[in-house]
């Protein structure tokens, strides 16, 4: 029997793709003002007026999805009798993930015959994504859902997400960012490049002279470290810099270039933890990348 495959909308997959693949997603809510908002059309969302809504000062608030919320979205699937795969946003940045789990032992006594199995990716928008596709895969190639849910587990500590920002504040003000100050210099041009680490939090390991370099160094990372890059989907997302997105494909193309790249604008919840200008680039590379 097939199973279902749930995500958040933190996966940043576009609404066509989510709904070919027959995929079935929990929104995240964001506040602006005193006016409460989700994004579960990704191909609707207005980013590039998001993001200038943020540039100009707007005060974005998000909040983690709840408990009940879980258990009302589970039971949709449970009580038609589907087994379910939850694949979730990184609970090194994010309580939600925690939630989903007491939700699961909540159903679980009122659904003893069914299986509701829950993956932390430790990543978020396309490094949570792209493993949300592979699921669809799996499922469609007639895996077990017993199966699926080992591989992802054996396949996440692969996902290499790295990233640069305009503007570290943002990381800083909603407490994403892992062991690092949040002053980088701006009058010097100083650009932060970030990944997430083992543990699915955000750090910052290097910094770069001026916005051009910082995107040289997402290339030289990918170069570095992806593994079989014809045989997988790349992932970029971008926070109103559709430009830089495009360079960032012309440099993954010139020597290592993927199956096929996915570029998606950041959905408005993690987007705006990073933060407007942000440029991020997910992949695969071996069982060790995490540490790199």
């Amino acid at each position: 029997m097939s199973f279902a495959i749930l995500t958040d909308t933190s996966a940043n997959l576009p609404s066509s793709l989510v709904r070919e693949r027959d995929i079935a997603v929990i929104p995240y809510h964001y506040t602006i003002g005193d006016k409460q908002y989700s994004c579960l059309d990704t191909e609707g969302f207005d980013g590039k007026k998001f993001f200038k809504a943020m540039r100009l000062g707007a005060d974005i608030k998000t909040s983690a999805i709840n408990f009940q919320s879980y258990v009302d979205f589970f039971e949709t699937f449970l009580a038609k009798g589907q087994d379910i795969l939850f694949i979730s946003m990184s609970s090194g940045i994010s309580s939600s993930f925690n939630c989903s789990e007491i939700a699961k032992m909540e159903l679980a006594e009122k659904y003893p015959d069914r299986k509701i199995l829950l993956v932390d990716t430790l990543g978020a928008s396309l490094g949570e994504g792209i493993f949300v596709l592979k699921a669809a895969d799996y499922r469609d190639e007639g895996v077990s859902i017993d199966e699926v849910y080992q591989k992802l587990e054996d396949e996440k500590a692969c996902m290499y997400q790295v990233f640069t920002v305009d503007d570290l504040m943002y990381l800083k003000k909603t407490g994403r960012l892992t062991g690092s100050a949040a002053v980088i210099g701006n009058m010097l041009q100083v650009k932060p490049i970030l990944k997430g680490n083992e543990n699915g939090e955000i750090v910052n390991f290097a910094k770069v002279i001026g916005r051009r370099k910082a995107i040289d160094a997402l290339a030289h990372r990918y170069n570095m470290l992806v593994k079989d890059p014809e045989e997988q989907i790349v992932g970029i997302a971008h926070a109103d810099c559709e430009k830089d997105a495009e360079y960032l494909i012309e440099l993954l193309n010139k020597k290592k270039p993927p199956k096929e790249i996915l570029n998606v604008v950041y959905e408005p919840v993690t987007g705006s933890h990073v933060g407007p200008g942000t440029l991020a680039l997910f992949f695969l590379g071996d069982s060790k990348v995490r540490f790199r």
